[in-house]
């Protein structure tokens, strides 16, 4: 009897949440792929057919939002890394005793609203907001510039909305660093940028590997962005989706763009991931 339960405590252990996975992953994906191999409309109901072709026209008619979603995710990934390296950098080697007050503040946004966040800096950015009303007053900025309704605007907001997801990351496998082995560097002659090149962000890349999972997926894929921040010309395949979901009521043709959003950004992490090396970034995790 002992041995039977060591034999299924295991898998007792797992069952919640392989439940959990099942109820709120396995099944709503199956639904959704069903949905997108149907035809009909919300009238007379829908009816699986395994109509292909709902793949086909929704690429055909949406592309042009995919690549936009995609070139924007990528844009806003590059920016946090370039700002969050630092920050994480600093907050690791020089934050001292006050490490937790300095990852508090990075948080301290994420206590408010998500989407009143971004309603707020609309109100910063409209043309007399706070930023460029001075701007133009002083004769610094044209009185034809703006910001709202272009892709500045919504890359920000997704920069802004996203930087702790970033910094995180980064933070946690720099605090791991053992600071004795950047003194051997710099005691085997090493200048700062050499040590920081050979030895300092290689020991990162994992942090910077989660980082770029945890940004580049939400922000190709978000809306809220590019519809508080941006106009007509910067629809995001996330505002597509929405749209023909709870606008249109085209379940189809919103679930095959949701798979076909899923699929090329599962396509994009795999090459990122073997051009970056999964194996290398584990082991140097692993040290």
């Amino acid at each position: 009897m002992s041995r039977l339960k060591r034999t299924i405590a295991p898998y007792l252990l797992v069952l919640p949440g392989g439940i959990w996975l099942i109820v709120f992953f396995a099944i709503p994906m199956i639904t959704m792929l069903s949905l997108s191999l149907q035809e009909g409309d919300i009238v007379n109901g829908y009816t699986f057919t395994g109509h292909w072709q709902t793949y086909v026209d929704a690429l055909d008619d949406y592309r042009t939002q995919l690549i936009r979603s995609l070139i924007y995710g990528a844009i806003a990934t590059i920016i946090l890394i370039a700002l969050a390296f630092p920050m994480a950098y600093w907050i690791a080697f020089y934050g001292g005793r006050r490490k937790a007050t300095y990852l508090f503040l990075v948080l301290l946004p994420f206590f408010v609203s998500f989407v009143l966040r971004t309603i707020s800096w609309r109100q910063i950015l409209t043309d007399d907001g706070p930023v460029l009303s001075p701007l133009k007053s002083a004769g610094l900025v044209p009185e034809s510039f703006h910001i709202l309704g272009t892709p500045t605007a919504v890359i920000f907001g997704l920069v802004y909305n996203f930087l702790p997801f970033m910094v995180l990351p980064i933070y946690v496998a720099l605090e791991r660093i053992d600071p004795r082995v950047v003194e051997a560097a710099r005691d085997l002659y090493a200048d700062p940028a050499t040590a920081f090149r050979k030895v300092v962000f290689p020991l990162a890349l994992p942090g910077v590997f989660a980082g770029v999972l945890m940004t580049f997926v939400p922000t190709s894929s978000d809306y809220v962005n590019s519809t508080v921040l941006g106009g007509t010309d910067t629809t995001m395949i996330g505002q597509v989706i929405q749209a023909q979901y709870l606008a249109n009521s085209d379940y189809p043709t919103a679930s095959a763009l949701s798979f076909v959003l899923m699929a090329v950004l599962l396509i994009g992490v795999f090459a990122y991931a073997k051009v970056l090396g999964t194996e290398d970034v584990m082991k140097v995790a692993a040290r």
